[in-house]
């Protein structure tokens, strides 16, 4: 398809889905509208039934769990899609350098750039565990908390550079993580169909309301979110950053560490 071909065709696609799009926006509740019959018995049952004060948690984990691991699935179906296809084009090999353009100079990483990634990387780590652990008490969750634990493995990169990141950062191990995060939503679903109970039915202690361990069953099923979502963005995070390693045409970096990397 031509480059001038494509603004026209996405043009005409625009013009489809609009009235469509008009006729949802104009169909939505005005601003200040009472909140819906389903949402009000949310927040006077759950509190009390199941000791949390987060609603969404409740929700995701406790009123629609069934629903929730169809989402957790789907991303594991959406991160072997993408390794697939970013490898295929690549290969399997692994090199230790990042690409160079050539012609183009190398401008050291600035002290700053890699004092600020060495101190915020391990807070951003600690701020995702923190967001996944009060997930039954405050605004968050372990997917929230999985992509800022992802995210976190950035700043080694943006730090440490292409070779100590790919030292420090192991496929097998993300592989690892996303795969027992949806191994343990799936468990904790099947541990009440081995007791005799429903899928998903609660079989630990609620706890105290507001507190960090409330939730019963819901805690393991966030816990794997988090494990899930962090593995799975990781590893994403790590295949396209493999996009820009040296090939065997290319011209390596012999500096990992202090030089700026192809990105």
């Amino acid at each position: 398809m031509s480059p001038k071909l494509r603004p026209a065709l996405l043009a005409l696609a625009a013009l489809a889905i609009l009235p469509g799009f008009w006729r949802v926006a104009c169909a939505l509740p005005g601003f200040g509208s009472p909140v819906s019959p389903y949402g009000q018995a949310v927040n006077a049952l759950l509190p009390e039934m199941r000791r949390v004060s987060n609603m969404v948690s409740a929700i995701n984990f406790d009123v629609r769990g069934f629903d929730t691991i169809g989402e957790e699935f789907m991303l594991l179906a959406a991160v072997a899609g993408t390794v697939l296809l970013l490898r295929g084009g690549r290969g399997e090999d692994r090199a230790d350098a990042g690409g160079r353009i050539g012609g183009r100079a190398i401008v050291p990483r600035a002290d700053a750039v890699v004092l600020i990634c060495r101190i915020c990387g391990p807070f951003t780590f600690i701020f995702g565990v923190y967001v996944a652990l009060h997930a039954m008490a405050t605004p968050g969750g372990g997917f929230q908390g999985g992509v800022v634990i992802a995210s976190s493995l950035l700043l080694i990169y943006l730090g440490e550079g292409y070779g100590r990141w790919r030292q420090l950062v192991r496929e097998p191990v993300l592989d690892a993580v996303e795969g027992a995060g949806a191994l343990l939503f799936v468990a904790a679903g099947l541990l009440p169909v081995f007791l005799g109970l429903r899928f998903l039915t609660n079989v630990l202690p609620f706890g105290t309301a507001k507190d960090m361990l409330s939730g019963g069953l819901m805690i393991v099923e966030n816990a794997g979110v988090t494990l899930a979502v962090a593995g799975g963005f990781g590893t994403v995070l790590l295949e396209f950053m493999e996009e820009t390693r040296a090939t065997t045409s290319e011209v390596a970096d012999p500096d990992d560490g202090r030089t700026g990397d192809r990105a």
